[in-house]
């Protein structure tokens, strides 16, 4: 097994008669790899298990050539934001990061050197004293990834590491991942916005029922998609008369008028068509308020790939 990759081989982990994950075979990299899937898809016990919090039924691991089984090693290599509030009530920003750092045995001078230092790279020094309790969400998110990138882990594990930040620490944030990935490290990345995913990551794993249903660069898992229709949601004032001239004038799959939301769901295999002629029917006084991808998301890649709903 290489030291240089995140590596499973036919990993599986029950939870009692439940399912977690089913034979996962994974080679992993360095740079940016996002993991998704809905709830139940055994992304969070794949990120569970690559940080040895939990040990697999079947199969083995080896996290840059390291076990799961030898969580002291592993610890020091491996960062782990979760999506959850782990801090005490009674911790400032500060004490958690200097905190996390007691815990790899670094003296107390040394751990509040790099907590300042990871608190600035988050840009949370100005809140550092504060309470955690007293943090938004965003503020909560950002004070994880601090904790997880103080002891500068060659692996970052980030359960939703952007939900709840604002677009500007979001660019930021995601500038920060990049340059992680840049100096070769291993980041992964779970997120349920595929648009997202493109922006963000160089790869992709795909999970649904606990098993990987598809893996690789971004474009390569559009490309399994790409027959299907996108879809499309438009809000508009009178959605039977749009409906009728989508079907007489654009290369529409399918048109479904949504009576109670003031929309209609159409499909087509042919996007820039489609969106010229919105355009043209909007200029020509068609009144036109929204138009959305609905099928910019994990959820949509899944009744794609696996032909049902996810």
């Amino acid at each position: 097994m290489s030291a240089q990759e995140i590596v499973f081989e036919n990993v599986s982990k029950f939870y009692g008669d439940v399912l977690g994950v089913n034979r996962v075979d994974l080679r992993i990299g360095p740079g940016l790899t996002a993991i998704v899937g809905p709830n139940g898809s055994g992304k969070s016990t794949l990120m569970n298990l690559m940080c040895g919090l939990i040990q697999p039924d079947r199969g083995e691991i080896r996290v840059l050539g390291i076990s799961p089984r030898d969580p002291e090693r592993l610890m020091r290599i491996t960062g782990y934001a979760t999506q959850f509030d782990a801090a005490p009530r009674w911790a400032t920003g500060f004490d958690f990061v200097v905190s996390g750092l007691l815990l790899f045995g670094y003296s107390t001078a040394l751990a509040e050197r790099l907590a300042w230092a990871a608190l600035e790279r988050v840009g949370l020094t100005e809140a550092a004293r504060r309470k955690v309790t007293s943090y938004s969400k965003g503020m909560r998110q950002r004070v994880r990834l601090a904790q997880a990138i103080a002891h500068d882990p060659q692996v970052l594990v980030l359960d939703e590491p952007l939900n709840g930040l604002d677009p500007v620490v979001r660019a930021e944030t995601i500038a920060l991942f990049r340059q992680l990935a840049a100096e070769g490290r291993h980041i992964l990345l779970s997120s349920h916005v595929l648009h997202e995913v493109d922006s963000i990551s160089d790869r992709v794993v795909l999970l649904a029922n606990g098993s990987v249903i598809a893996e690789g660069n971004i474009r390569g898992v559009r490309e399994e998609i790409r027959e299907r229709p996108s879809q499309f949601l438009v809000r508009c004032a009178d959605p039977a008369r749009l409906a009728a001239l989508l079907f007489e004038r654009a290369p529409v799959a399918e048109v479904r008028v949504l009576e109670e939301e003031g929309a209609l769901l159409a499909l087509t295999r042919d996007r820039r068509a489609f969106s010229r002629v919105l355009t043209e029917l909007a200029a020509g006084g068609v009144a036109i308020e929204t138009v959305v991808p609905a099928d910019e998301n994990v959820h949509a890649v899944y009744e794609y790939l696996i032909g049902g709903s996810a």
